[in-house]
């Protein structure tokens, strides 16, 4: 039977530093790495193939909507076929089709492996957050799960550099075949870890026909919708605006961000289990809100760095915060599914924004993708201070 290892700290207070742990976050950084050196360059490998934005959006949007389609029966196999399962499951075939899309000699059939490439991260991502879940004490969530995101933010520091730097080196090919050989390295990884089985319900519960999401999860998630829908317009569009504003240092810029999430790691999680999200989620938010009206404006690198630390603080700020909320009010047996439900309003965020910014961009400009942005940001603020009544009406 495989469980968690979870070793007591000597103060006698809750370890997040397990062996486990450890290993989860190095299997983590290995498949982000993968992702993120892929996040800039599949664009540029769209237009390689003669796309224009809009199938840009398309080809990069789809694969979140996929990713989003799978979550939910992510969720619920989680709690049946255990951890161990789903991850290495979705591990395995995210590596296999990012492997293989340089040997894709159309658009469509590009198309058609990144909505495989989508199941493969929607099981493997649910999963990994999930264990993380399990394996952090629940009086230190907000903390570790600051820490866990802390090893795909160091891949993110790395990744979108390296991949715009090899692309300019390598043969497509070559650089897909690399991510791929990432990937492996984390299911190698991931097969020494311990996993722990999902509770059971101690009462029997009436089923549900359709168990898609998790009811106590839905508030987080959705503000967090409204935040990754400008990391749809950031990934996938950037690297084209800034070429077209003459603007040089677009390595330099997911480096920057990278670092600024980097920083918020060392007091994010901290803050939000002792204060909670009120005093992390407008403050993040502006944060946001002022990086999107920089890269409207976009006149120079100087510009472009300030946005990515607007961006880097914001977002690596709000983002363990909204997942700890997410986690919190879940039964154990439904942590899986929790789970499930806020990397499904991720993947819906960032897909509905690639592909909506696809066509903003075609036909007004890439200036107005970080504008819609900016409203987008605008909105969530709105519906946070609606749901602070909403629940401090409910505890009346």
């Amino acid at each position: 039977m495989d469980k968690a290892l979870v070793i007591p700290c000597p103060q006698g207070k809750d370890k997040i530093w397990t062996r486990d742990f450890i290993i989860l976050c190095i299997a983590n950084f290995f498949i982000f790495l993968g992702f993120q050196m892929t996040l800039p360059t599949i664009p540029l490998f769209v237009e390689y193939l003669g796309g224009n934005d809009q199938i840009i959006g398309i080809v990069v949007g789809i694969f979140t909507f996929s990713a989003l389609i799978v979550r939910p029966y992510a969720g619920q196999i989680l709690e049946t076929k255990g951890r161990k399962f789903v991850f290495l499951f979705g591990l395995s075939i995210f590596v296999v089709t990012v492997g293989a899309f340089g040997y894709m000699a159309s658009i469509f059939m590009l198309f058609a492996l990144r909505v495989a490439q989508g199941i493969g991260w929607g099981f493997s991502s649910t999963a990994s957050g999930t264990i993380a879940s399990d394996i952090i004490p629940a009086s230190r969530r907000g903390e570790g799960m600051g820490f866990y995101g802390l090893s795909g933010n160091l891949a993110l520091a790395i990744g979108p550099s390296l991949g715009l730097v090899l692309a300019g080196k390598l043969s497509f090919q070559t650089l897909f075949l690399l991510c791929g050989a990432l990937g492996l390295g984390s299911v190698a990884l991931a097969t020494a870890i311990r996993y722990k089985k999902g509770d059971k319900p101690a009462v029997k519960t009436t089923s549900r026909t359709f168990d898609i999401y998790e009811k106590t999860a839905l508030q987080p998630s959705t503000l967090l919708f409204f935040i990754t829908v400008t990391f749809g317009g950031i990934a996938t569009f950037l690297p084209l605006y800034s070429m077209k504003q003459g603007v040089t240092g677009i390595q330099w810029y997911f480096l920057i961000y990278a670092i600024a999430l980097l920083f918020t790691r060392l007091y994010a999680g901290k803050l939000y289990d002792t204060r909670g999200h009120k005093f992390i989620y407008i403050p993040s938010a502006l944060c946001i809100f002022i990086a999107m009206l920089l890269l409207a404006w976009l006149p120079n690198n100087i510009v472009l760095y300030t946005a990515a630390i607007f961006y880097g603080l914001g977002f690596g700020t709000v983002q363990p915060a909204l997942q700890a909320w997410s986690i919190e009010k879940a039964a154990q047996h439904r942590k899986g599914m929790a789970n499930a439900t806020f990397f499904s309003f991720f993947d819906l965020g960032v897909g509905i924004g690639a592909i909506t910014f696809g066509q903003i961009g075609y036909l007004f400009g890439y200036r107005s993708i970080y504008l819609t942005s900016a409203l987008s940001i605008f909105i969530s603020m709105i519906i946070y201070l609606y749901f602070l009544k909403k629940n401090e009406r409910s505890l009346v």
